[in-house]
Order: C-alpha cells, then sequence, then structure tokens
C-alpha cells in the first residue's frame, strides 16, 4: 500500500465481517480453517485500494437508528456485542482514532441532501467496524467513523445517502460497507440451503457487475425479487451496507472481488472504481 495520493479518487467497498469475533478464536463452529480465507482476503484489502486512505468511513450492519447517525467522538470506545465467545475476544483492543470533523462533514452532506443526519459522540465501534478493521489495518493508525444504517432499511434511501457521500472519495476518504452477502444465521448453522445461497450470490453479482449505475441501482431495489433472497437475508441489516457503497460508485462499475463458501453457503466481497483481479477463489 503506498502513500496517498492527492487528488486520486479512492473506491469503494463492501465485506463480509464474519461472524463475532471470528478472526481471533480457534473456531469451534465448524471447520477451524472457516474464516482463514476471508481473512487473508482482508489483510490482502488495503492493496486492492492501492493508497493509503486519510480515513475509513464504515457503514455497520449492526448499527440501526432513525435517520442515519454518525460516531463523532475524538476515541470510540469498543462495544463487544457478541455473545458465547472465549472471555479474551472481550478483551481485544482497536484503539484507532475517531476524526470528528469528517463525522461533520459526513453530517453535512447527507443534510445538504435532504436526508436526517446527526453526530453521535458517545456511540463506540462495534465488531461490524472494529473486527474486521482490525484484520485489514492491524495498526489501528487510520482515523475511523462509523455510519449507521436506518431502520427503514430501504434500499433507496441508503443508495441516495451513498450518493451524497460520494465526495469524499476525492477526499482521501474509504467509504466501506461491512456486513454480508449471505446472512441466514440458521442455515449457517444447520446445513441447509446452499443451493439457494448460490442462486442469490450468482444474482447479487449479476447485479452488481451489471454494465451500468443506473441498471444497479433498479436491480438492487428490487433485491428482496432475487432467486433465493429471503433465504439468503431473512431481515437485510447485512445487505443494506451494500446499497450505500453502491451508491457512492456513482457511474463507477462494480465487480465480485472475493468469494468463499463458509459453513456451507456462498459469502462475497464487491469492489467498486477497481481495477481488480478475479474473484479469490
Amino acid at each position: 500500500m503506498t502513500a496517498d495520493k492527492p487528488g486520486r479518487r479512492l473506491p469503494v467497498l463492501f465485506i463480509p465481517h464474519g461472524g463475532g469475533p471470528c478472526f481471533f478464536m480457534d473456531w469451534t463452529m465448524g471447520p477451524r480453517d472457516t474464516w482463514d480465507r476471508l481473512a487473508a482476503w482482508l489483510r490482502s484489502a488495503p492493496d486492492l485500494v492501492g493508497v493509503r486512505p486519510r480515513a475509513i468511513l464504515i457503514i455497520s450492519g449492526h448499527w440501526e437508528t432513525r435517520g442515519f447517525r454518525v460516531t463523532s467522538g475524538e476515541h470510540p470506545e469498543l462495544i463487544y456485542d457478541y455473545s458465547g465467545f472465549p472471555p479474551h475476544t472481550y478483551e481485544l483492543t482497536y484503539p484507532a482514532p475517531g476524526d470528528p470533523a469528517l463525522a461533520s462533514r459526513v453530517v453535512e452532506l447527507l443534510s445538504n441532501a435532504g436526508l436526517s443526519a446527526a453526530p453521535d459522540p458517545d456511540r463506540g465501534f462495534d465488531h461490524g467496524v472494529f473486527i474486521p478493521l482490525k484484520v485489514a489495518f492491524p495498526d489501528a493508525d487510520v482515523p475511523v467513523v462509523a455510519l449507521s444504517v436506518d431502520r427503514s432499511l430501504d434500499p433507496d434511501l441508503h443508495a441516495q445517502a451513498g450518493a451524497a457521500l460520494a465526495p469524499l472519495r476525492d477526499e482521501g476518504v474509504l467509504i466501506v460497507g461491512s456486513g454480508m452477502s449471505f446472512h441466514n444465521l440458521r442455515a449457517f448453522f444447520g446445513g441447509e440451503g446452499s443451493d439457494q445461497s448460490d442462486r442469490f450470490d450468482a444474482w447479487l453479482t449479476g447485479a452488481v457487475e451489471a454494465p451500468s449505475a443506473d441498471d444497479r441501482r433498479r436491480l438492487l431495489d428490487d433485491w428482496a425479487a432475487a432467486p433465493g433472497a429471503r433465504f439468503a437475508h431473512p431481515r437485510e441489516e447485512h445487505l443494506i451496507p451494500l446499497m450505500t457503497v453502491a451508491g457512492a460508485a456513482g457511474a463507477d462499475l462494480g465487480r465480485k472481488v472475493f468469494e468463499d463458501r463458509i459453513m456451507g453457503h456462498l459469502c462475497s466481497a464487491f469492489a467498486f472504481g477497481i481495477d481488480g483481479s478475479p474473484p479469490t477463489p
């Protein structure tokens, strides 16, 4: 990863953030290497971006609010919003600084687009924020601001929010959507429905890789009608960050940059605005 180059437009990413603190423990709910390939890909994500970002704006599927909220504290604490994991996973640290000025900029951009937005000086980093970033940016030396999803989970609203935030890409900010392309916990642990997850992943990949931003937005707006959609996402809070980053992509086209079969189901990562390589097998 090279030093940031002023004036370079950064890509946007949608990443799977895994299951709880899965990258920092001996996994016992499936094969021990269940999350190894995703961890390796997350470690490579900074090289995919190509330059060191000035800051990271990450949209977490684990933070739902009425209207949009933005972490604005200088030193956000960690929120260990998972349960039943080994004691040491509640002692993980990720001391990345916040960025109050960036938080104000995010609120300004969203408000200017007619969207409800406010800073939240007390909100910390939930595991959808600090767990994947601890893998991808382990030095915790890049300022981080987290953005909530609106509890309406309206795909078009989040695409509008992403479009409003697009100027940040020219200001050295890496915009990351943190969720899961497949998020059916019962299916993960029950092992059923891999054919449905495959159909949804194929559809989602086609939507992200649509030949135009207009086609992409039309398809993603109607995601719930896709094959296997409600099996893949009984509730769509983990998919909605993709809508935000797709909106922030503007006219830039998207591509799948990672896929793996995790606990029997395909999980994928997507990027917009890159000259990428084929997805990691």
